[in-house]
């Protein structure tokens, strides 16, 4: 059958579209994703074997835990939150979720910080949200406001020649100020001055996994200072000179560094997996346990050796003419002024901060994280894990 003129017209149309298109395609390949990163001491994440609690004695759950036991069980401590009135959404997603998995069977209470009073609204939702005690509170001026001592010229300067760097918020006066804060001011703060650990939590986390046992109970009994779930890298150009005020501290204060067998400096000073980030950063990894989760002992951050190195560094303006952020400042100085064996991955938390995850494998008690996810963004991410570091001069305790 002889086809029509105007049908062969189309049939001809048709076959020279799909040879364009083919062309097109094998010409511009798609972008392929960078692989994953494998390092050679971390073939797969330990999050894929079965994650188990952490040894005893654990503290469970009892009627000394209830919100308004005459005799509480609960220890000196608090969930501590930096959060502003706009986030309240935000707060109350992370409250569900620590609440859901965790606080709901030892009702410790929260404190609230903010640079502004809060808002009614807010103090009644987030009340609501937990049956344990909330208390909220402003930050002094004194501690939230830019230090007299800041050059506002040489600021503004420093801001865009980092901004030039694409390092986000350098030009955000208040993100400098809450790092500030969370690095060296928070526990000055009067309504902490008898409390001793705190479990810091953020707007718009999750927790995924059930945790029945008391951690604060557990920070004490084990004698740790410290407890992480997430390391990484941080961005170098925001801290050049961090390093070497550091170094220029242990030079006038060699008595605060634990000696080398105690310490983590060469888990601070790693130059193999990242050398070009210890390069720009001067002669610091950068890595840091992500501090948005840690649970710790504000004794710590009280003590001589690190008031007087937050001092250093305060004085120094890095705070302001850099972008220091309070996880580098923490890592740094748990690495050189605290006993490695007191720092504790809390492996069978789980849980995000946008973009990455911490996912235990522990059957029926986690929900929502796949096991072993670092993070659900480009694959790109996975360099940004400092994990294997710590693993590998520290080890997983």
């Amino acid at each position: 059958m002889v086809m029509a003129k105007p049908m062969r017209a189309l049939a001809l149309a048709s076959l020279v579209l799909l040879l364009y298109i083919t062309f097109q395609v094998f010409r511009n390949p798609p972008s392929i994703k960078e692989p994953r990163i494998v390092y050679p001491d971390m073939k797969t994440d330990p999050n894929l074997e079965e994650t188990h609690e952490p040894p005893p004695p654990l503290h469970r759950a009892d009627s000394s835990y209830a919100p308004n036991a005459s005799s509480s069980s609960r220890i000196n401590a608090t969930i501590l939150s930096l959060v502003r009135n706009e986030e309240l959404d935000g707060m109350l997603q992370s409250m569900r979720d620590l609440e859901a998995t965790w606080n709901h069977k030892f009702n410790y209470p929260w404190t609230f910080f903010n640079d502004k009073p809060f808002t009614q609204q807010f103090k009644d939702l987030t009340s609501a949200a937990t049956n344990a005690s909330c208390s909220y509170h402003l930050i002094p001026k004194d501690h939230w406001a830019v230090p007299a001592w800041i050059d506002k010229s040489l600021y503004k300067e420093s801001a865009k020649l980092l901004g030039g760097k694409d390092v986000q918020y350098a030009g955000m006066v208040s993100y400098h100020q809450m790092c500030r804060w969370n690095s060296g001011m928070f526990y000055r703060h009067p309504a902490l001055a008898n409390t001793r650990y705190y479990w810091r939590v953020e707007p718009k986390v999750h927790f995924f996994c059930d945790v029945n046992y008391d951690v604060f109970r557990y920070m004490q009994d084990h004698n740790k200072t410290y407890g992480f779930t997430i390391s990484l890298y941080d961005a170098p150009a925001t801290m050049p000179t961090l390093w070497p005020e550091t170094l220029k501290f242990l030079d006038a204060h060699p008595e605060y560094l634990k000696d080398n067998d105690s310490n983590s400096r060469a888990w601070l000073e790693d130059s193999e997996r990242r050398p070009e980030h210890n390069k720009v950063a001067n002669g610091y990894s950068t890595c840091h346990f992500w501090s948005n989760f840690e649970i710790a002992d504000m004794e710590f951050w009280r003590s001589k050796a690190y008031s007087d190195y937050f001092d250093h560094l305060d004085r120094s303006g890095g705070f302001f003419y850099e972008r220091w952020g309070d996880a580098p400042v923490h890592s740094i100085a748990l690495g050189l002024f605290e006993d490695k064996s007191k720092i504790h991955w809390f492996r069978d938390i789980g849980y995000q901060h946008i973009p990455y995850f911490n996912c235990p494998n522990i059957p029926g008690q986690c929900s929502g994280c796949r096991t072993g996810l670092f993070t659900d963004g480009e694959d790109f991410l996975y360099k940004e894990d400092c994990r294997p570091n710590w693993f590998k001069y520290v080890g997983m305790g």
